[in-house]
């Protein structure tokens, strides 16, 4: 995930604060140098980390603060304030448009992913109640078209496309299509150059004035980082845009353009993508707040719960409650709570969201997401019978499961051990009383 260094950085820097009692000024100034350090390697705007140190520190040197009881706490809460400020505050929602269609255009150069984030927007809006028409303009590129309508079949968004045709006609007969066919919003997904052109930029303002879109939103890679910004810059320039979408959050980014972006155009991050694959849990709504917390180390706790609720269905979990409380937790249970989980996305994310959990220390050993893998395929070379009833799976069952599924005896023995001791927690939860028990996800 991005920020990974900068993340380290920030917290050696506050943790010199949070070890002394009383705080100096000199502390502060020796501290924030080292945060100005960390801030320029991670690729931010220079104006931006001067300014955000500076801001740090005359709030940081005044006497409630220094004669705190806490006063390294309270620096530290001063720089998630700060940071959470320099990303824009508070989540910035999508605008909806008075009468359908709410037009969006998503505009960029090549490369930064702007395509497959058409299809993942549409995704995205289409599973919280709207009804997303995408509209293929990228006429110059090619199989761009292809590629829009691949993104699109994995979240089942039908694609408007009119071949080469103008691409100010085909956002035209878009937007009335929608219109007749009950579309409530429309993605646009324009053409992208290798640089700033004239050409670009004349057929994005034809476009603009076309439709007059309701969002125009500039999809820039997280991993060019101050190029990024200069890019976002230069187009709101030209566009005046409504917003801005991050993508490969997760990849081997310094974290520079999203903390540089805001506070160099003005324009909010809406959305950022965390990762190539087509589906839904690599796009998330930009939350400032959040953000700082997990640059921080503070976890991210809301954004956890969202992930485990869209993982584990009502109807799914009301089912596992009513067989807990019968105490009928068989292996069948136990592999479907392995496919929820592997749901929820990286283990190692989602250990990076939970306050106190220090991702530096994590070693990619200790989180094999092919473990899941492997437990299932075990579960699945099992018959009905003893999936229903684990405790006839002698020694020879054990060597023919292992056999089936590719594994070891061994490893057929440590899931079973696993599965005993879940069962055995979750007869204390069905001890629990009616109208308070919760699954433990």
């Amino acid at each position: 995930m991005a920020f990974d260094s900068l993340s380290e950085k920030l917290q050696s820097a506050l943790r010199k604060l949070t070890g002394k009692g009383r705080l100096t000024e000199a502390d502060v100034k020796a501290a924030m140098r080292e945060v100005r350090m960390a801030l320029l390697e991670a690729d931010v705007n220079f104006g931006v980390a001067k300014d955000f140190c500076a801001a740090v520190s005359q709030k940081a040197v005044g006497s409630d603060i220094l004669q705190s009881l806490t006063p390294g706490q309270q620096v530290i809460k001063l720089v998630h304030e700060e940071l959470t400020a320099l990303m824009g505050g508070t989540n910035s929602r999508l605008a909806v448009a008075p009468a359908p269609p709410t037009v969006m255009m998503l505009c960029g150069l090549q490369g930064a992913g702007k395509t497959t984030m058409c299809g993942k927007l549409a995704g995205y809006l289409a599973k919280h109640g709207k009804r997303p028409l995408l509209v293929a303009c990228d006429i110059y590129r090619p199989a761009a078209i292809s590629q829009l309508k691949v993104v699109a079949g994995a979240f089942d968004i039908p694609v408007f496309e009119k071949g080469t045709q103008n691409p100010v006609k085909t956002v035209k007969e878009a937007v009335a299509y929608a219109k007749s066919y009950q579309y409530d919003t429309v993605i646009i997904d324009t053409a992208g150059r290798l640089h700033i052109d004239t050409q670009l930029m004349e057929e994005l303002h034809d476009i603009v004035k076309a439709v007059h879109p309701q969002e125009i939103l500039l999809t820039v890679d997280a991993m060019t980082g101050q190029d990024a910004v200069n890019v976002a810059k230069s187009f709101d320039e030209q566009l005046s845009l409504t917003g801005v979408i991050l993508t490969k959050l997760d990849g081997d980014t310094r974290g520079g353009a999203a903390l540089s972006v805001k506070a160099v155009t003005g324009k909010p991050i809406k959305f950022c993508g965390i990762g190539e694959k087509i589906t839904l849990d690599t796009i998330e709504p930009f939350y400032p707040e959040r953000m700082a917390s997990r640059i921080l180390g503070m976890g991210d706790v809301l954004s956890l719960i969202e992930k485990a609720q869209e993982a584990f269905d009502e109807q799914t979990a009301a089912k596992m409650e009513e067989r807990l409380r019968s105490q009928q937790f068989d292996l069948q249970d136990y592999l479907d709570q392995l496919e929820q989980m592997k749901k929820m996305g990286n283990v190692s994310d989602l250990l990076g969201m939970m306050p106190g959990v220090d991702k530096s220390k994590i070693r990619p050993e200790d989180i094999d997401m092919k473990r899941f893998d492997r437990m299932a395929a075990i579960i699945r070379s099992m018959t009905a019978k003893e999936r229903r009833n684990p405790g006839i799976i002698n020694g020879s069952r054990r060597k023919r499961i292992a056999a089936g599924s590719g594994t070891t005896v061994q490893e057929v023995n440590i899931l079973l051990r696993q599965y005993e001791q879940t069962k055995q927690m979750m007869k204390q939860l069905g001890k629990m009383k009616k109208g308070r028990f919760k699954l433990p996800f």
